[in-house]
């Protein structure tokens, strides 16, 4: 587990945040995890995006765009690998759901190493499960990275083997939505899908970078509706996020997949990635 090496509450240096803040209290805001790579924040305009989404579907005021910058590239300067993660909340206020009237937003900014063994874009296969525990549908909330990841935390918990790398989550209704920190794709007759998110889910970066580097190579590309049959009857199966890229799947449970050639050609336009 990597741990935290620096901290910035709205640009300044400290771990120290305020009790009656309403993250804390409420999950009430966004965040984002962010890869850096030779001092470069990885896709951040993809990032930056879809945290402005996020501030208009939960009403939050948009963080000042150059000052956030500069904390974020002053954190990233002279990291060769690490990892940002950027929490955007709704600021402090007292007992009770109500915001307050003047919004007070924070900006909280920690920097982590990068994961012991995390290989970006790699061709290795990973073994991955099937989760128990369900997503529940919610229109408004879908497809942005709010604080409340408790479906998560639940998920993970399914599973302590370190040979398994991630595990795949459905709906209620049993759609296959991602995995528990990842985006799932799958080829069947070269068409590429990835699952639809209009109930549930996290639209990732990776996730909309892939997609669009796909389109750019010819590559057919749709968001799909599917269940656990679709994902066992793939020819292909890969996961992304933005620390890992892509990684093809070796084995789901007890089924094997191979690295074809649409995740072959893929893993070739990430490396060298370009953002």
């Amino acid at each position: 587990m990597s741990g935290i090496e620096s901290a910035w509450i709205n640009g300044e240096a400290q771990t120290r945040i305020d009790v009656h803040d309403r993250g804390l209290q409420f999950g009430d805001g966004l965040f984002e995890t962010l890869a850096v790579i030779d001092g470069r924040i990885m896709h951040w305009e993809r990032h930056r995006a879809r945290l402005m989404r996020g501030c208009q579907r939960l009403g939050l005021p948009e963080p000042p765009r150059e000052q956030l910058e500069r904390e974020l590239q002053t954190a990233a300067a002279d990291q060769p690998r690490a990892v940002l993660k950027l929490l955007y909340t709704c600021g402090c206020s007292l007992r009770g759901y109500a915001r307050p009237d003047d919004i007070r937003a924070q900006r909280v900014l920690l920097r982590s190493a990068w994961p012991a063994g995390l290989e970006r874009h790699s061709p290795a296969g990973l073994r991955i499960i099937w989760c128990r525990h369900r997503l529940a549908s919610q229109p408004r909330l879908a497809g942005i990275k709010h604080l409340n990841r408790l479906d998560q935390v639940l998920a993970r918990a399914e599973w302590q083997d370190p040979e398994i790398n991630e595990g795949l989550l459905r709906d209620q209704d049993g759609h296959v939505i991602e995995g528990v920190a990842s985006n799932l794709f799958l080829v069947r007759n070269g068409v590429l899908h990835t699952p639809r998110l209009d109930n549930c889910g996290v639209a990732g970066v990776m996730r909309e970078h892939l997609m669009a580097s796909a389109r750019a190579a010819g590559i057919e590309v749709m968001e799909s509706c599917m269940d656990e049959n679709d994902v066992t009857g793939a020819d292909e199966l890969f996961l992304c996020n933005s620390l890992m890229g892509m990684r093809p799947v070796a084995r789901l449970a007890g089924q094997r997949y191979e690295t074809g050639p649409v995740t072959r050609r893929l893993l070739s336009l990430m490396n060298p990635e370009s953002a």
